[in-house]
């Protein structure tokens, strides 16, 4: 039975005996020889057969080695070349690397010496073919990836919008009934009518959570230099109006810096960090609420932090995880969207988030806004 060969090469001098006793030597040490004594013959053969290596000489009539690695490579990108030269033309055999030959070997031959060259740029070859392979499949893993992130995110834009009129009609319908039924329902009738309208006014803002975080994926980012502190004092002064709460309870540092982000997202950032410090600071006497900016290792960090219940560290792998709630923070309105929400916008500024909290001494939500995270 046939054994498998070492590689398949080509060989190439136009001294035809030297050729052909170099082939005989290599397939004695288990590769697959081929010889040509030209550069033109040396093509030919290669729009016929693919081989693993070329090793060619350098100095030969008509079109030199280096001529001929050049064309034989730009055939076939995964061959390597090894150039064989004399001892007074290693300056054109390095000039040869440079080009893309892998290395040379020098005349006359030493079959310990030649042996491990070869081996090598074998090995190499092997390399960039395994390394090529690998690309392709993970070029092919996100393709599909992809098509499947954007079925799953039209199919939620195509959920949320479908749900979105009936959920407004039981809203709708269950007020014009309590409307009707005022002057005879009784307190529990119009408990239960209440309940209906909040139980679908909650359901639409989920369904416009779901909405919104699926969007975050599709839309390009559309970068501006944004004023932070600005727009961090814009976000706090609405929705501490909307809240009923002292928007002196919310200190913005002044130094946040400028930075290129795409606005609307990054307000929706800071509207869900601060909505949240407000929600779980609602029963603090004296609540306390910070934006400000901490520089690490050439980093911009900018925090949100509270003087609320805060939470147990142990829970934090799963704040940023969609619908997922704390223990102890059910008794507060939400659906565990938010998070997410900044999660998702973050990372497609190329940021990063995460939190520090403690029971009973408040929490602190960070992030970061990668390459266009700030400047002054």
């Amino acid at each position: 039975m046939n054994k498998t060969p070492k590689g398949r090469l080509l060989i190439v001098d136009d001294e035809a005996a030297l050729m052909q006793a170099l082939c005989n030597i290599l397939q004695q040490q288990g590769y697959s020889a081929t010889g040509c004594i030209s550069a033109g013959e040396a093509m030919q053969q290669l729009r016929t057969e693919s081989f693993d290596l070329l090793l060619t000489d350098l100095m030969m009539p008509g079109t030199d080695g280096l001529a001929l690695a050049r064309s034989a490579l730009a055939h076939d990108p995964q061959m390597v070349a090894v150039m064989m030269t004399g001892e007074g033309s290693i300056a054109s055999a390095v000039e040869a690397m440079q080009s893309g030959v892998l290395d040379y070997v020098l005349k006359p031959f030493k079959l310990g010496t030649m042996l491990p060259v070869l081996e090598r740029a074998l090995a190499i070859g092997r390399l960039r073919a395994d390394n090529l392979r690998l690309q392709q499949r993970v070029l092919q893993r996100t393709r599909e990836l992809e098509v499947a992130n954007d079925e799953l995110e039209a199919y939620a834009a195509s959920v949320s919008h479908d749900l979105r009129a009936p959920l407004r009609g039981i809203d709708g319908l269950a007020q014009l009934l309590g409307e009707r039924l005022a002057q005879v329902a009784t307190r529990e009738t119009q408990d239960l009518l209440a309940m209906i309208g909040t139980s679908s006014r909650r359901a639409q803002r989920l369904v416009d959570d779901l909405l919104r975080l699926s969007r975050i994926g599709r839309q390009p980012l559309q970068r501006v230099v944004v004023d932070l502190a600005l727009l961090a004092r814009e976000v706090a002064a609405e929705l501490a109006a909307g809240a009923g709460r002292d928007p002196a309870s919310i200190v913005v540092d002044g130094h946040l810096g400028t930075a290129a982000v795409d606005l609307p997202l990054l307000r929706q950032v800071f509207v869900n960090l601060l909505g949240n410090a407000l929600k779980y600071t609602r029963e603090v006497p004296r609540a306390c609420i910070e934006v400000h900016r901490e520089d690490s290792d050439g980093e911009r960090v900018y925090v949100v932090s509270d003087n609320g219940p805060g939470f147990d560290m142990s829970q934090a792998g799963r704040l940023f995880m969609p619908f997922e709630r704390l223990q102890g923070t059910q008794q507060h309105e939400g659906n565990g969207m938010g998070l997410s929400i900044v999660q998702r916008i973050v990372l497609r500024h190329g940021g990063r988030v995460w939190a520090h909290a403690a029971p009973g001494r408040g929490a602190s939500f960070c992030f970061t806004l990668g390459d266009g995270g700030g400047f002054d």
